[in-house]
């Protein structure tokens, strides 16, 4: 029977931890959209545009934007650059703004609310979310990556939550999260499935570890021997033999099992449990292996990354190279966090987040951008760790006490305030931003072009960062932030026309030569390029100057 002291004290934590949540939201959410940019990415230009195309004439699998005869285009994110073509034409930048906030403010929400159902705090959850979406700044832009991130985050609550509950509900939202990446960024479509694989690892590992442990196979080839000699002539004393020798392995074995169960409950330092949910986690990973089919869009769940990764595309894009560690502090800093507490204390671990870490840690620097997948879904396991060591030395009251204390009155106030110091910190500097950058697109040039050159017969040689901003304004491009749509793996074209700007780009030859291949009417280009400089130190007679400004030249070429 519950008395009224147990009452009142269980009613106070429930109100603690409402307070707790409901401030928490609200100042992550204030955090996310302070650190989202007021400038937006090469990439929303075309998905504006891309997405105004799938309205206008759906999804013909063709790209309409450069001046490229036939070039072959897969639209891999078809889904969410139509609702952002929406979105603009009803609300114009600021709607596209204010939606990336919103998106941003979801997902530290999500992160929030994922390790703190998942760990039972939230004091810890708190402060690794600003954490991480600090970390993952970068990576918050009006792009579809910023969808599948929640997506992801989702996905990691949901496969933690089936392997506790196994309810329905979690195993309806991990088939219906598929459906969606496949439709709104079908680059990380086989991601989703790696999410799967720590928690399958750590299963085969325990069944492993118990097959050779307590030699289930050589009992049942005791056994079986058992029965074939028993359909024998003659064989009672082998049998009897036979069957003192079984009795007396599984004697021993339940010694071991004995010893092994309260091993199990002390690890030195990975836990490794066997979860017998995993077995219908698998199925519905098989299941979720069709939802790439639910598409407009037919086999480009399947294809779009192996055909990336046959191509020259991830080798010079930035954001694909494999990361310099020693220029990443904050990265150095956050593989600190993880690493000492578990070699220089006695934290332990589970094998499946060990399993998660290595391979997030593995991807992060093979490609950059992964940076953003290793602190989200590391964020749940380093909230695990640090729990781990308050419990392992004594300590675990001591979120208590602080959650007690920032439920207070005093302690909303104050963490208020530093929330929304380091809020106003992150933001005074986007005051002054524009959404779109003349620094770094050719706005004015585009103008002048618009107006004074024949769209019609003029095919314009421009740069990679910039493409997307002239294909937005309505001029066909010789390339644009798209980058493998004009790699042969995926254009249907034997000219490689990526590696072409790369060559042009890197003065690896000519820039003649390449113009002459792709007949070239028309060149624009940033002035402090590498081919300007020279075109300005040769005074290249073959191209004449139609327009400059301070970031940007246009070039007429004689033919």
């Amino acid at each position: 029977m519950i008395n009224k002291s147990d009452k009142k004290e269980k009613k106070v934590r429930i109100n603690s931890s409402l307070k707790i949540t409901i401030m928490a939201i609200i100042l992550i959410a204030i955090v996310s959209i302070a650190l989202t940019p007021v400038t937006f990415q090469n990439d929303t230009y075309y998905t504006i545009k891309v997405g105004e195309h799938i309205a206008q004439y759906g999804i013909d699998m063709e790209d309409p934007f450069s001046w490229h005869e036939d070039l072959a285009y897969t639209y891999p994110h078809w889904g969410y650059d139509l609702i952002t073509y929406y979105i603009y034409s009803a609300y114009d930048m600021t709607g596209i703004y204010i939606t990336t906030c919103i998106l941003s403010a979801i997902l530290g929400i999500s992160i929030y609310l994922m390790n703190s159902k998942l760990t039972k705090n939230q004091v810890l959850s708190f402060i690794i979310t600003i954490g991480v979406m600090y970390l993952i700044r970068g990576y918050i832009a009006a792009r579809a990556q910023l969808v599948t991130f929640i997506l992801f985050t989702l996905t990691i609550y949901f496969i933690e939550r089936f392997l506790e509950s196994r309810k329905k509900r979690y195993a309806i939202g991990l088939i219906i999260i598929p459906i969606l990446i496949a439709n709104l960024h079908v680059a990380v479509f086989p991601f989703y499935f790696i999410l799967y694989l720590p928690y399958i690892g750590e299963y085969l590992v325990a069944i492993l570890a118990e097959t050779i442990i307590y030699r289930k196979i050589e009992i049942k080839s005791l056994e079986l021997k058992i029965k074939r000699l028993k359909n024998k002539p003659n064989s009672e004393e082998k049998v009897i033999q036979t069957e003192k020798k079984l009795e007396e392995l599984k004697e021993k074995i339940e010694k071991i099992k004995t010893k092994r169960t309260k091993e199990l409950q002390e690890p030195y330092k990975i836990k490794l449990t066997k979860n017998n949910n995993v077995k219908w986690l698998i199925l519905i990973m098989l299941i979720c292996v069709f939802t790439g089919l639910l598409t407009p869009l037919g086999t480009t769940p399947y294809t779009y990354l192996v055909k990336t990764m046959q191509g020259n595309t991830t080798q010079n894009i930035n954001e694909h190279l494999p990361m310099t560690i020693t220029n990443e502090t904050e990265v150095i800093c956050t593989l600190i966090l993880f690493i000492a507490p578990l070699m220089f204390t006695k934290t332990k671990i589970k094998l499946s987040d060990l399993f998660m870490l290595g391979g997030l840690c593995y991807l992060m620097l093979s490609s950059r951008r992964q940076l953003s997948m290793f602190a989200i879904i590391g964020s749940l396991m380093l909230s695990r760790i640090i729990i781990n060591l308050l419990i392992t030395y004594g300590n675990e009251g001591t979120m208590e006490k602080a959650k007690e204390k920032m439920s207070t009155k005093i302690g909303i106030l104050i963490t208020s305030i530093l929330v929304l110091s380091l809020s106003y910190y992150f933001a005074k500097d986007k005051v002054n931003e524009t959404f779109v950058d003349e620094t770094s697109y050719p706005v004015k040039a585009c103008n002048f072009i618009l107006q004074n050159v024949d769209l019609g017969k003029a095919r314009f040689y421009n740069e990679y960062n910039y493409g997307s901003y002239m294909l937005f304004r309505g001029i066909p491009v010789f390339i644009d932030s798209r980058a493998d749509l004009y790699a042969p793996e995926f254009s249907g074209k034997e000219e490689d026309i990526f590696m072409d700007f790369m060559d042009i780009s890197n003065i690896g030859s000519y820039y003649e030569d390449m113009f002459d291949k792709y007949d070239i009417t028309h060149v624009i280009t940033y002035k402090n390029s590498k081919m300007n400089m020279i075109i300005t130190k040769t005074e290249d007679k073959q191209l004449k100057e139609l327009y400059s400004d301070n970031y940007f030249v246009v070039y007429e070429r004689n033919s």
